[in-house]
């Protein structure tokens, strides 16, 4: 496992975790979330019955126990997420985007896709828009992909069960008595709203989950965890799921920009990034290279 040369300052067994998750999932571990560590690996401790990260360490290195890594890749992960996360996305998707694509697609298939979804609240606000316009999809194949490297985050969209806090964020009144229904002190995404969605567990890095092209393409506040190269590979690999038509909408702090040549910004939408129309020649590529 490489280390990344701004964990230099922390101790052996913060350098030892770092790179696992590096090597896990491709994600470099900012100093801003490093100082978190000890407290987001508190429950993987008390589950495993260790008594600090330094045995953490230890038993990563010496019993290469998969279980226990698993754990520990969930907890270092940044699986921060909120229904309708930056309206003025959604505002994007629902007013100009969404239309468009009904307006020219003439098979009358939608196909997008949520790149490192974590526990699902964007999915499900795509499918709540769609459900809310339903009139206007009548008769269309709708199919929504979301994918994400933690297991566990996964399984928790699936089940589409939310704690108040998470209802809380972004999600309107309106929509949480129409999609969501209550389970005990949580909130349950609709049976509706869980079956147009396909959750997958899936590694950007060594991608399996996406078929074919997609006509909208969310890839939001995943980038920026990256390095230059890997960044540039992520957006490759979207391309090659892309048509001419498609959008890809990255986060707010995230750009194409130095990161390839596979997407440049999209002449109508703001913030919205569209596949390259003639990919450079392979034999151009090299001698730039």
């Amino acid at each position: 496992m490489g280390l990344s040369s701004h964990s230099s300052a922390l101790s052996g067994a913060s350098r030892v975790l770092i790179a696992l998750l590096e090597a896990r999932t491709g994600q470099i571990l900012s100093e801003s979330r490093a100082w978190r560590m000890d407290m987001v690996l508190r429950p993987v401790l008390r589950k495993h019955g260790l008594a600090d990260i330094d045995r953490l360490a230890a038993s990563i290195v010496g019993a290469r126990d998969k279980a226990l890594e698993d754990d520990v890749v969930h907890a270092l992960l940044n699986n921060e997420s909120s229904f309708f996360r930056d309206p003025k996305v959604f505002d994007l998707i629902r007013q100009q985007i969404l239309p468009h694509i009904r307006a020219t697609r003439s098979d009358r298939t939608l196909r997008i896709w949520s790149a490192g979804c974590s526990t699902g609240q964007e999915a499900y606000s795509l499918a709540i828009v769609l459900r809310n316009a339903v009139e206007d999809w009548r008769a269309w194949r709708i199919e929504i992909l979301a994918t994400d490297i933690s297991a566990s985050a996964i399984d928790q969209a699936r089940a589409g069960l939310f704690p108040q806090m998470d209802v809380q964020r972004g999600l309107g009144v309106g929509d949480l008595i129409k999609w969501f229904e209550p389970a005990g002190d949580d909130w349950r995404a609709s049976a509706e709203l869980r079956r147009m969605i396909d959750f997958r567990v899936d590694n950007l890095f060594q991608c399996s989950a996406p078929e074919g092209v997609y006509d909208l393409l969310l890839c939001r506040n995943v980038l920026l965890y990256f390095t230059p190269a890997r960044r540039r590979a992520v957006l490759a690999m979207l391309a090659r799921h892309s048509h001419a038509g498609s959008v890809l909408l990255l986060g707010a702090g995230e750009t194409v920009i130095g990161q390839g040549d596979a997407f440049v910004a999209h002449p109508e939408y703001r913030g919205g990034y569209t596949r390259r129309a003639e990919p450079p020649c392979p034999m151009q590529s090299l001698r730039h290279a």
